[in-house]
């Protein structure tokens, strides 16, 4: 075992991310000293970029969404022998996210549902396993862009669905290709699945920006846009998760004016 762990750690890693899964990757990387490439689309938030290339990451542009830039970049791993840490898929980043499931049920719980954006999974699957275990009464609901629906299409099927491409403004929740995983983990964690329009992501963002004066990207929004695009919850307690904060200035001026 001793010997695969000294193996594992001097080969270089890899992931994919929309921009802040990569950045996520390369601070850890950074305090560890390990090597990371990140693999990005094209037209990937040039904001988020920066960033990841700021603390240290290699950035690998290719194809024209996530998706197809996952793809290379595991095919570049077993070309080259690296080690590809998979959103979604790696049981860790899961647990990872559970602990802000832990923080939200700090002192009872104070909820009665429970919103959060839907990408890869980790965070929605990773938060609600552990608020299901600790406050079962609690309604789980994972919020997915409605141009990017298959992680929702995924769990109403319960197998993977995928799509031949995606159109919405909430990058960090723009999946095309679930990850067979996540797919599995959403069975008995999620209670319902629900998907928001990009202008409830926008007015979601300015609410947010107005009345809370923080600056949140649409993926980190969907969980309010869900609250004002279904007023069915209206008159309970609902609880959400803000998460990611870059935007470029031009989308400012554009979503938040």
């Amino acid at each position: 075992m001793q010997e695969n762990l000294e193996r594992l750690a001097k080969r270089p890693l890899v992931c994919a991310s929309a921009g802040n899964w990569g950045q996520a990757m390369a601070w850890s990387c950074r305090a560890l000293q390990r090597k990371l490439t990140v693999y990005a689309a094209r037209n990937a938030n040039e904001f988020k970029l920066a960033r990841i290339r700021e603390v240290g990451a290699e950035v690998r542009l290719f194809g024209e969404d996530f998706d197809s830039a996952k793809a290379e970049a595991k095919r570049w791993c077993d070309e080259a022998g690296a080690v590809f840490v998979e959103d979604g898929a790696a049981a860790e980043v899961s647990e990872g996210a559970g602990t802000i499931g832990l923080e939200l049920l700090r002192g009872g719980a104070s909820f009665e549902v429970l919103l959060m954006p839907l990408g890869n999974g980790a965070l929605a699957t990773g938060i609600g396993r552990w608020v299901k275990a600790h406050a079962p009464n609690v309604q789980v609901i994972a919020v997915a862009a409605s141009g990017a629906d298959a992680m929702a299409a995924s769990w109403r099927a319960g197998k993977v669905v995928e799509r031949a491409s995606v159109q919405t403004i909430a990058d960090g929740i723009a999946v095309r290709v679930p990850v067979s995983e996540a797919v599995d983990d959403m069975r008995g964690t999620l209670d319902d699945v629900v998907l928001v329009e990009d202008d409830a992501i926008q007015r979601a963002m300015r609410l947010v920006w107005r009345h809370a004066g923080q600056l949140v990207e649409p993926a980190g929004a969907a969980g309010v846009a869900a609250m004002l695009a279904h007023p069915h919850w209206r008159g309970l307690r609902v609880a959400t998760v803000l998460c990611g904060s870059n935007l470029t200035g031009d989308q400012i001026a554009r979503w938040l004016a």
